[in-house]
């Protein structure tokens, strides 16, 4: 099988991931709003009765479908291609959102959407081809390399200093630790999910990968890199305004990935600087397009989701420099927001 085609694999299963991932959200929300309805108690008050309504689950279902596609994406296509495109999933839950649930997308996030998609076909355009992988120890001998070890080793130096120093002391007032430590241990997770849906590709294909010590290894990488991103995102988002965690979250996590999967891969190896270039230009589009389109949801909830109480959220400007932390009552609003839980996409590796 040809380079060209593991791309055009890769980029068509993360693409699917991405409308999946979009369309779970607004499933599952119309399904919260639905037991909601029936039961008179919200989920995030306490009220389980979604778990008894079958557009919940649908909802639920189409997620599963797009995390899948989007792992078995990462053993085709580099991480540099995968990665961006997850901001898709972000418009496909405003487009739906805006007929389906009858949120407003104002013009100013259609120009985002069209950052975005814009910034992705660039991407796509000048993706690198990734040299071909016959065995999982290749990877490993990838992970361990001087360049990559210097990378991890900072990660971790990184991530410790952060938990034990800057979170007990800031971690509620400044919105870059928790998500600092998202971010770091994120562009971990993504690497090891790399090299684990690699390996289970050959293993598929007849070359048994199961039986290396390595393969499990990542395993145990993936699993103790998620618990403890999944564990930060949540601190993040309960602490901070959503609006303000999202974007600097896709920024952070999808710049490091990007970083990571340079350094260990050499995606960029053999490419032209223009290719180079112009990866990076899709890359800032997209992530500008992504600010832009968080930035119109944040006025969208004052109306939708808190019967007509105004907008209380901060700028983003103001998020970064005065921590931007929600008062006692945005957090009791907020709680009883457990849709909003579809911004958290963005950490899925």
């Amino acid at each position: 099988m040809s380079l060209y085609e593991d791309n055009l694999k890769g980029f068509v299963l993360a693409l699917l991931s991405s409308v999946f991932i979009g369309a779970s959200f607004i499933i599952k929300k119309k399904g919260l709003r639905r037991a909601a309805a029936v039961s008179g108690v919200r989920a995030g008050y306490g009220g389980y009765a979604y778990l008894l309504e079958p557009l919940w689950w649908l909802g639920m279902f189409t997620m599963i479908v797009g995390e899948v596609a989007n792992f078995v994406a990462y053993a085709f296509a580099p991480a540099i291609l995968v990665t961006p495109l997850g901001a898709i999933s972000i418009i496909v839950s405003a487009v739906l959102a805006h007929f389906m649930l009858k949120e407003k997308l104002h013009k100013l996030g259609v120009l985002g959407c069209v950052m975005c998609i814009s910034g992705s076909v660039v991407i796509v355009i000048h993706a690198p081809q990734e040299s071909p992988i016959t065995s999982v120890q290749e990877i490993w001998m990838m992970a361990t390399q001087p360049a990559f070890l210097l990378y991890l080793g900072s990660v971790i130096v990184l991530v410790v200093l952060l938990i034990l120093y800057f979170a007990p002391r800031c971690g509620h007032t400044n919105v870059l630790v928790f998500t600092g430590i998202c971010s770091l241990m994120g562009s971990l997770s993504v690497m090891s999910v790399k090299a684990l849906g690699t390996a289970l590709k050959l293993t598929f294909e007849g070359k048994n990968q199961l039986v290396y010590p390595e393969t499990w290894f990542f395993v145990f990488i993936v699993v103790t890199c998620v618990i403890t991103q999944m564990n930060y995102l949540n601190k993040a988002l309960d602490t901070f305004n959503t609006a303000v965690v999202s974007p600097i979250y896709y920024v952070m996590f999808t710049s490091l990935t990007i970083l990571a999967s340079v350094i260990m891969f050499k995606d960029w190896d053999g490419q032209d600087m223009g290719s180079i270039v112009s990866e990076l230009c899709g890359f800032i589009a997209v992530l500008c397009g992504t600010i832009v389109l968080n930035s119109t949801k944040d006025s969208d909830r004052g109306s939708s989701f808190r019967g007509g109480h105004a907008p209380l959220s901060p700028t983003l400007s103001t998020g970064l420099f005065n921590g931007n932390r929600e008062s006692p009552k945005h957090d009791e609003e907020n709680a009883a927001l457990p849709d909003e839980i579809c911004l958290r996409k963005q950490d899925r590796y």
